[in-house]
């Protein structure tokens, strides 16, 4: 018997949880996995790694990386749903997907789950990918990274695949020395001082008082840094503007634990 819940969770991300009903696979193996020394359970995670990114080349998109804090994260709701039993996306007082990731260290802006218990690797792997929501799950161009976690217990494998498009962790003086450096290769010359530019970051509109006044502020936030918004891009290549100050500052609505920066640019 298949049981599918379909959930939708945060921002750009959905989560799809299946649940595979199978047969018992003996209570010797469930006593040594509580003994933390199964190798089964071990072999259960790297193949489930193997088999989603054969299936991913089969598909003609990108192998997924492991990531050591998407499997903790993973991990973690695994046992929990080897001690319920009965399997969820999230029991009652645990913190959501995004969360648990986030607090195991992932920096994500885009992440999946898909959760199952059956008999072995193979067949969990293929009730994913005959389930439409699953399959687009594993097999998605969003995602880059995977954390697996595999549990043997109550004669059954129980099992978590946590899938992220995984973003760079930078500090503030990272994120406002990333921004200048493309600033500067626009042609303008980057102030030392941030005092302004931050005050403005942490602002929805306006113009800083004090000091130079700037004629033209750009604000915005995103998960990457590789390239400046069209419009600033645009004031830059005008020619109009000589100086810039860069400034970042928390980012602000971010929903769970996605990772996101905000930047201010002002022009002189």
């Amino acid at each position: 018997m298949v049981l599918i819940e379909n959930m939708e969770m945060g921002q750009r991300n959905w989560v799809l949880v299946l649940a595979m009903i199978a047969g018992m696979l003996g209570t010797q193996r469930a006593a040594r996995a509580q003994q933390g020394g199964d190798p089964v359970v071990a072999s259960a995670g790297e193949q489930l790694m193997a088999l989603a990114n054969r299936s991913r080349a089969q598909a003609g998109v990108g192998r997924l990386d492991w990531d050591d804090q998407l499997a903790a994260a993973a991990r973690e709701h695994c046992l929990r749903m080897a001690q319920e039993g009965p399997i969820a996306h999230r029991y009652a007082g645990e913190a959501d997907m995004s969360t648990r990731a986030g607090n195991a260290g992932a920096h994500f802006d885009v992440i999946e789950e898909n959760v199952a218990v059956g008999p072995s690797a193979q067949e969990i792997h293929e009730e994913w990918m005959q389930s439409p929501g699953h399959r687009a799950n594993l097999l998605s161009r969003d995602v880059n990274r995977v954390g697996i976690a595999v549990v043997a217990a109550r004669g059954v494998l129980y099992a978590v695949a946590d899938y992220s498009h995984g973003v760079q962790s930078l500090n503030s003086t990272q994120v406002e020395d990333k921004v200048a450096g493309l600033v500067h290769a626009g042609g303008v010359t980057v102030l030392a001082d941030h005092a302004q530019a931050r005050a403005a970051c942490g602002t929805d509109s306006g113009i800083p008082r004090g000091g130079m006044q700037p004629t033209f502020v750009m604000r915005w936030q995103d998960a990457s840094l590789s390239d400046l918004p069209r419009a600033l891009a645009q004031k830059l290549a005008s020619g109009q503007y000589h100086q810039a100050e860069v400034g970042s500052c928390p980012a602000q609505n971010v929903d769970g634990q996605f990772t996101a920066y905000r930047v201010a640019v002002l022009l002189y």
